[in-house]
């Protein structure tokens, strides 16, 4: 099943809710651009790509349930939805580089009636879901290719089929490997504090049979520096032009320690979540989240934290690109000097305004 899928006899979108895994495999139904835009904020779905579809078919679900017959009236209606999406989190560029092609697919209608506009941004939005899918398995074919076997990986977060539509990106790689008969055994940061992986990466590991071990944020430089790691597998919400990644928090302590030990980290992202707007990481945009999200950890009934604390909450990173040693993209490898290669096989690609 899809992570996000339109329903069309309900006309709602459906999608997986990603805070009851393990325990539960729960779906949501969304029927308005403002359910999807708080299930962005609230992290029900999560992921840059599947946000990016997410966010589309909330404008999709806005034309659709409309009551507007005046195309300038519903063409407003949804650049107001638009902005209430793109505000849900401002990370992920995927989120902006979905909602500006849809609207950019409208805009190419709206001299005709507005029902012609209602199904260019359900068509549009369906789109963008097919192509990740599609996307997400070239990721995984080219980024098989470079692990040897066997292979011990560590990967971080979850950048599976929960974060995308469907099959993954840096973990799709994982996947593909396993698909095509390689050895592979994956060493599962839990990511703090969410535990991302320990709740999701692990679950979907159990699904397709890939064995793994799950452990904690800091115990990944003892396994890299005693040798047992062969690569680190990471995705991101976005990289800037000069491949400089933003990833979930921990993904530049995870790399530093990779570095330090000679062992390769491979950013497996779609060419979609390449900013060549943004210069560097340092006009990354870092989202800080509810401090309740660190300080809610508790050993039985017993909150860790003293009464009265306070916390920072920085739900993503930046890692500099000298300690990327490739980004794996569906339209193959990108190597150093990323500044170069990758304004090369993203300038045919539409890019986020």
């Amino acid at each position: 099943m899809r992570t996000v899928a339109w329903d069309a006899k309900e006309r709602s979108l459906r999608m997986i809710d990603q805070r009851r895994l393990p325990g539960e495999l729960r779906i949501l139904t969304l029927t308005s651009a403002e359910q999807v835009a708080e299930a962005i904020r609230n992290m029900s779905v999560r992921g840059a790509p599947a946000i990016g579809a997410a966010a589309a078919f909330g404008l999709a679900l806005t034309a659709i349930r409309s009551p507007q017959q005046d195309a300038e009236d519903l063409w407003s209606e949804l650049q107001a939805a638009a902005e209430r999406l793109r505000r849900s989190r401002p990370t992920a560029v995927n989120l902006a580089w979905a909602l500006d092609r849809v609207l950019r697919a409208v805009s190419g209608v709206r001299d005709q009636e507005p029902d012609a506009m209602r199904q260019r941004a359900l068509g549009e939005a369906q789109r963008i879901a097919d192509e990740d899918v599609e996307v997400n398995r070239r990721i995984g074919q080219f980024g098989a290719a470079l692990l040897p076997d066997p292979a011990v990986v560590i990967h971080h977060c979850n950048t599976g089929a929960l974060a995308t539509v469907d099959y993954g990106t840096a973990l799709g790689v994982i996947r593909a490997a396993h698909e095509s008969g390689k050895r592979v055994h994956v060493l599962v940061d839990e990511t703090r504090p969410r535990l991302q992986g320990a709740r999701l990466t692990a679950w979907e590991l159990q699904q397709y049979g890939i064995p793994f071990e799950i452990i904690s944020d800091n115990a990944a430089g003892f396994f890299l520096q005693r040798g047992e790691v062969d690569a680190v597998l990471v995705g991101a919400d976005r990289v800037a032009a000069n491949g400089d990644v933003a990833n979930k928090i921990g993904t530049y302590m995870l790399a530093l320690a990779a570095h330090a030990n000679q062992v390769p980290v491979y950013c497996a992202v779609p060419t979609s979540t390449i900013d060549l707007a943004t210069p560097d990481g340092g006009h990354i945009p870092i989202e800080e989240r509810d401090p309740g999200e660190v300080l809610s950890l508790q050993i039985g009934n017993e909150s860790v934290s003293p009464p009265g604390s306070q916390a920072r909450n920085p739900a993503f990173d930046i890692t500099p690109h000298h300690l990327i040693s490739a980004f794996i993209t569906e339209q193959g490898v990108l190597k150093p000097p990323f500044d170069q290669t990758i304004r090369q096989i993203a300038k045919s690609e539409a890019q986020p305004t």
